[in-house]
């Protein structure tokens, strides 16, 4: 028995529509992965789905805030108590190491820069650090480090923030993490990146400007100043608790800092494309490359 013609045309066009859905999915995922290495996703964790709502948008660098707490190093943003399953390593560091295993060595596909881990020390320094440090040896595969004078590169490096072990990472010649700097000390500690691979602090410590209007010319150059001397010294640069702001954002950029601060994962994600992409086609603008180096 034949089928009728219109009822043909229905399950064909039915068939026509599913493919482009499905055609229209995949170019929506694949667009949101393309790596973005100004993107800072402050306190990932508290993201419905931690590290994988950062990645999916393209994220190249993520914090983590850790408490030490009876031998383990856990996940929190304030009291860890209730958070014993949420550990550094069951959130970040084991499933970054099994993307890396499933994409051929790299976190994105075709991107060889490294993803940023912040770590942010939220307990004692040294005693917090001599634990993460036997941690991070079963991933050494896939972490940058120093070793004798050599700083090499893996595809995850490890930033400390908060309480920070100085003392300790200074002293040691074959290690598995950085330091991130004060950037308002920049001028006065001039330590290779072999300890300091980041300079930090808060917005409001360097900036008032809230994004309303031009940015004050005295402010504007006291921000060039601070970026030129940290990347003097091969330091990317970020300021944290800086305004969700386009117009903020993008005189950051204009400025040279690296990393933009944000909890707003989708909205910066796009942000970064429509600016990169207003780069290209301008040429009143900085070079498209500004936004991608570093």
């Amino acid at each position: 028995m034949k089928a009728h013609p219109a009822i043909f045309s229905i399950k064909l066009l039915k068939t026509t529509l599913f493919v482009l859905l499905l055609f229209s999915l995949n170019t929506v995922r694949s667009q949101s992965s393309f790596p973005l290495p100004n993107a800072f996703a402050h306190n990932d964790y508290l993201h419905p789905h931690p590290l994988f709502d950062a990645l999916q948008n393209g994220y190249t660098n993520i914090e983590a805030d850790i408490f030490l707490k009876g031998g383990r190093l856990i996940v929190a943003h304030i009291d860890p108590f209730f958070k014993k399953e949420r550990t550094l390593e069951t959130l970040y560091l084991k499933p970054l190491a099994e993307r890396i295993a499933a994409n051929n060595g790299q976190v994105y596909r075709g991107y060889n820069g490294p993803v940023i881990l912040m770590i942010d020390v939220k307990t004692d320094a040294e005693n917090t650090y001599c634990v993460l440090k036997k941690l991070l040896e079963r991933y050494r595969p896939i972490l940058s480090g120093y070793n004798h004078g050599h700083v090499f590169g893996g595809r995850i490096t490890v930033v400390l923030s908060g309480h920070k072990p100085y003392k300790m990472i200074k002293s040691e010649d074959n290690r598995l993490a950085f330091i991130d700097e004060d950037l308002k000390q920049t001028f006065e500690d001039t330590t290779a990146a072999d300890v300091y691979k980041m300079a930090s602090c808060k917005y409001s410590r360097l900036l008032k400007w809230r994004g309303t209007g031009t940015i004050p010319d005295s402010e504007e150059s006291t921000l060039r100043k601070y970026v030129l001397m940290a990347h003097k010294f091969g330091k990317k640069v970020r300021l944290w608790a800086s305004p969700e702001s386009e117009a903020v954002w993008q005189e950051l950029l204009k400025c040279d800092v690296d990393l933009i601060n944000t909890d707003k994962l989708a909205v910066l994600k796009n942000f970064l494309i429509t600016y990169k992409n207003g780069l290209a086609n301008s040429t009143t603008m900085l070079p498209a490359n500004k936004l991608i180096s570093n």
